[in-house]
């Protein structure tokens, strides 16, 4: 759950199945809980690095959808190498699971502009129940809920450094960390406004923050995980105290939030994922246009793309836009639906796109699906052509079509 102006048991609060948020799930380690979210590929779930900072990865997934909640067991924890407890940066782990999520959880694509500030996010997770006025609700003993609210993010977190110094005693990375305040539309507990000038009086009643136990919940913006919950804290300077009730730390009107800024760690992100993938083509040799549909769970078909130009530069970041299309196989029964961007980055000249093929046990005739490739960066088509379309084949193997 998160903090929110009015209480958890206001409906308009719950982040309930079937509202798009069902791929925000509750992880389980070593006898705590955080939150987290499955990512496009539906086998790794984003989550806080420092989760794991009592030396268990023994992990367990609750996935609560339209279908029932289901908890999944994981078959490995990779944490960032680079991530620094003392200052809370890079924190961020990627928990993969035993197979694919189920069918009904949503898969998020990640927020890859790096225009997140000023721009209202919405955060999920299942944290401990609290109000803006109180702080958190240390009498809650029930299973944990999925909340959500709204709140804006309001700077880069080494603002807050620069301004403030030694009063903070950790030091953000640049460009890593976003931070939005717990506003209740009085000057009084506008705690950016008032500490780094960055004024804003919330979003009304539909504000919030993050609580203990929404660390690696997700923020998203148009939909796409923009961040990751990382921290709170309740910050003062030359006798300006924004916070309500002086509590720290509590998840009260005044307080900070911080989240780490998944724009700035998509390359890492991708890349893991890629490297994740089973039996992804490599060459164009080794491209299968026809999958097998199986029996049960799910398996990939994979769209690999190459890059045979030359760059001016040397860093420049590739990209284009993808989406599925229906052929005679159908999203949702055959195969997952996929939207989003895929990146080609330094040092890389090609890369692949995963789409998660629904196993049955149904006599069918072979279906057919596409992959349609569009809007170029950094490279193009061919001369005139302005979408590239690929084509897979879902292969019957449960008998003969009378």
């Amino acid at each position: 759950m998160v903090s929110t102006v009015t209480s958890y048991t206001d409906t308009r609060n719950r982040a309930l199945t079937g509202q798009g948020y069902d791929g925000v799930v509750m992880v389980s380690v070593g006898g705590y809980y955080g939150t987290g979210v499955l990512l496009y590929d539906g086998q790794a779930v984003l989550t806080a690095a420092h989760l794991f900072s009592h030396g268990s990865s023994l992990t367990t997934v609750l996935f609560q959808t339209t279908a029932g909640s289901q908890s999944l067991t994981t078959s490995d924890v990779a944490v960032l190498s680079s991530y620094d407890a003392t200052n809370t940066n890079n924190d961020l782990a990627i928990v993969w699971l035993n197979g694919h999520a189920p069918l009904a959880a949503n898969r998020y694509d990640l927020y890859r502009s790096s225009d997140e500030i000023g721009q209202a996010m919405t955060l999920v997770g299942y944290g401990e129940p609290g109000t803006g006025t109180s702080g958190v609700l240390t009498s809650y003993a029930a299973a944990p809920i999925r909340q959500k609210a709204v709140n804006t993010f309001d700077a880069d977190a080494s603002d807050l450094k620069a301004k403030l110094g030694s009063i903070m005693s950790w030091t953000p990375k640049t460009g890593t960390q976003l931070v939005a305040d717990f506003d209740n539309g009085a000057t009084a507990q506008d705690a950016l406004g008032r500490l780094i000038g960055k004024s804003g009086l919330g979003l009304g009643s539909s504000e919030g923050m993050i609580t203990p136990g929404d660390s690696g919940g997700p923020a998203f913006i148009n939909g796409k995980v923009a961040g990751i919950a990382s921290y709170i804290t309740s910050l003062s300077q030359n006798g300006v105290h924004p916070d309500i009730d002086n509590t720290s730390t509590n998840s009260s009107y005044g307080e900070i939030g911080a989240w780490q800024r998944v724009s700035a760690y998509q390359q890492t992100l991708d890349q893991a994922i890629r490297a994740h993938y089973t039996d992804a083509p490599t060459t164009a040799a080794q491209v299968k246009t026809s999958v097998t549909e199986g029996n049960t769970g799910m398996t990939n078909a994979y769209f690999l793309l190459q890059f045979t130009g030359m760059r001016t530069d040397p860093n420049t970041v590739l990209s284009v836009d993808y989406t599925t299309r229906d052929g005679t196989a159908t999203a949702g029964q055959d195969y997952v639906a996929v939207k989003g961007t895929l990146k080609i980055y330094p040092n890389e000249s090609q890369a692949v796109v995963a789409v998660e093929i629904i196993a049955d046990r149904v006599v069918e005739p072979n279906e057919t699906f596409f992959l349609d490739l569009s809007n170029p960066v950094g490279g193009s088509f061919g001369a005139g052509v302005v979408t590239l379309t690929g084509m897979r084949t879902i292969v019957n193997d449960d008998g003969v079509v009378a």
